[in-house]
């Protein structure tokens, strides 16, 4: 039989989401916790990646397993799991659902603290002494609906077959002393996200104008692009199918 895993989980003490040698993943805590449970070897599928110190409020993730799972199996996976991973949901799909294929979208969202406070730290980017033009920041966001290739902002060296990424949502809201970036996609390119809003804030800080931006997305160089801002503050916030 096929299950889904719906789960959440605080980036911070992880090496992202996916299985690396000598150190920890979230994949490999759930793998160890279902096998434990189950008393056989499994191994999750996950809709997609996070990287180191990214934080996600939904992943979605496949397993495979012969036996019929009962009523109790999310209360006895947040048993064995780390408090900072949470399981909400386990239920069973058709065989041929793939959590990572099937998905039609994924949502991000980046935040930023404009000032100081002790209890957003893991959480978000702590900026404490700049404003930025908000609106500046959406005309150039806005310009990501255009275009479908995106190797400006993908990570150097990446094993991927193709740059090109649909972008559905780009908005940044400013709320108080919060700032925050949402983006929609069907699917994201490592480092993506990050490059794009340390790219944006400097439209947002006058270092670059809007139509530098267009330059920057049109020149498919990561090295005319911005730097990556801090893990901390990146959430994977949704996967739809």
């Amino acid at each position: 039989m096929r299950y889904f895993i719906e789960l959440s989980y605080n980036g911070k003490n992880y090496h992202g989401w996916q299985i690396q040698p000598d150190v920890i993943s979230v994949q490999q805590k759930v793998n160890s916790a279902l096998s434990t449970m189950i008393q056989e070897e499994i191994s999750v599928v996950g809709a997609g990646r996070t990287d180191t110190g990214v934080h996600a409020s939904q992943m979605f993730a496949h397993f495979d397993v012969d036996q019929k799972l009962d009523e109790n199996v999310v209360f006895k996976l947040n048993s064995i799991l780390p408090e900072d991973i949470v399981v909400s949901k386990v239920f069973s799909v058709n065989q041929e659902m793939h959590a990572r294929f099937h998905a039609l979208s994924r949502s991000y969202l980046y935040r930023i603290c404009l000032g100081r406070d002790p209890f957003s730290l893991d959480f978000s980017w702590q900026i404490h002494s700049q404003k930025f033009d908000v609106k500046a920041m959406n005309e150039a966001a806005k310009l990501l609906l255009e275009y479908q290739d995106f190797e400006s902002f993908s990570k150097v060296k990446t094993d991927v077959h193709t740059f090109d990424c649909d972008i559905t949502h780009a908005v940044w809201i400013e709320k108080e002393n919060e700032l925050t970036f949402h983006i929609s996609a069907n699917r994201f390119l490592r480092n993506m996200v990050r490059a794009i809003v340390g790219t944006l804030l400097e439209v947002g800080s006058g270092k670059k104008s809007v139509e530098d931006f267009r330059k920057i997305i049109e020149s498919k160089s990561r090295s005319k692009a911005g730097l990556s801002v801090p893990a901390k503050g990146l959430f994977l916030t949704a996967i739809k199918y």
